[in-house]
């Protein structure tokens, strides 16, 4: 029998110095622009986050705004971090792309995909700060006045704001919410925090990850070579930012979370871990709203379009 090769798996292979070749490039997609064609129900166009970092966003609006009175009404900014292991994807692709721009158009929202420095070039907490850059630079539209982004500060709602993310992106919103307090946001307010499927690890083995090792599309060596290239040189998978309930002070940040939307699936590895994820957060008053489905593996939503509507609806309806 050969030996499992977790690189071979993802596709990748690790350089010299440091960096990753990658040998999976996915379908891209461009923004439409600002003027929507026939039949675009969402208009996105591309900003520049921190040149030197090479980080940008790409948002998105609906094109039919709704109104009240002939007025148009405010829709709330849903801030998403996307899926990848840490290590692949970027919000051009077109899977990633064609989910954004439903869940503006479904919800609807203004949402603003955040393309982060991905590791191993780029370790964390680098993908925390691109996070925390994004905030605010929605919190300088408004601040801006005139100056500021017309789509963010003459249709989106300041007082709405939601932080959004899938497996390694449910990681980052996590953590940039817990960092939230230590900013100056006004005007804009963080009403909620979403995590779909959140990719948490540690040194001690849940009995899912036990049960789930050989898992067809996230077996337990992707984790740990995951969480490897990922976390900062010189620490392991009990590092606070992998091991949320291992660090006394943190479990304190999570008390100023606001309400929370967790969504994870039965058939996920990390199922034990976001589960006792969310009895860390009821334990400390955190409002949370917690949607389990005993089918479904990690990242399903990626490819069952029924899963991906289910998980917009839900966003819906905490939005």
């Amino acid at each position: 029998m050969s030996k499992f090769d977790p690189y071979e798996h993802l596709s990748v292979s690790l350089n010299q110095d440091g960096s990753l070749t990658r040998y999976i490039h996915l379908p891209n997609s461009t923004a439409t622009g600002e003027t929507a064609q026939p039949g675009q129900s969402v208009v996105s166009k591309d900003v520049t986050l921190n040149a030197d970092k090479k980080t940008w966003m790409r948002i998105y609006r609906p094109n039919k705004l709704p109104s009240n009175d002939s007025a148009v009404a405010r829709l709330p900014i849903i801030l998403y971090f996307h899926p990848g292991g840490w290590i692949q994807m970027s919000i051009a692709d077109t899977i990633i792309h064609e989910q954004s721009n439903r869940i503006s158009g479904e919800v609807p929202a203004i949402l603003v995909a955040v393309e982060f420095r991905l590791a191993p070039e780029s370790r964390l907490p680098a993908q925390y700060e691109d996070a925390m850059d994004a905030i605010v630079w929605v919190r300088n539209q408004a601040a801006d006045g005139a100056n500021g982004d017309p789509w963010i500060r003459e249709y989106g709602d300041f007082s709405r704001c939601y932080l959004y993310g899938t497996s390694c992106g449910a990681n980052i919103a996590f953590n940039a919410a817990l960092r939230m307090p230590e900013l100056k946001l006004q005007p804009l307010k963080v009403a909620g925090t979403i995590l779909n499927q959140p990719f948490f690890g540690g040194k001690q083995r849940t009995k899912s990850e036990l049960k789930l090792a050989t898992d067809e599309y996230f077996p337990l060596p992707v984790h740990d070579l995951l969480w490897e290239l990922a976390l900062p040189l010189g620490t392991d998978r009990d590092h606070r930012y992998c091991n949320p309930f291992v660090d006394g002070p943190m479990k304190d940040k999570v008390k100023h979370l606001g309400r929370c939307l967790v969504i994870g699936f039965g058939g996920d590895p990390l199922i034990d871990r976001q589960q006792t994820f969310v009895h860390m957060l009821v334990q400390q008053g955190v409002r949370v709203e917690a949607r389990f489905d005993d089918v479904g593996f990690h990242g399903i939503d990626m490819i069952d379009p029924r899963r991906a509507t289910a998980i917009r609806n839900f966003i819906k309806e905490f939005v």
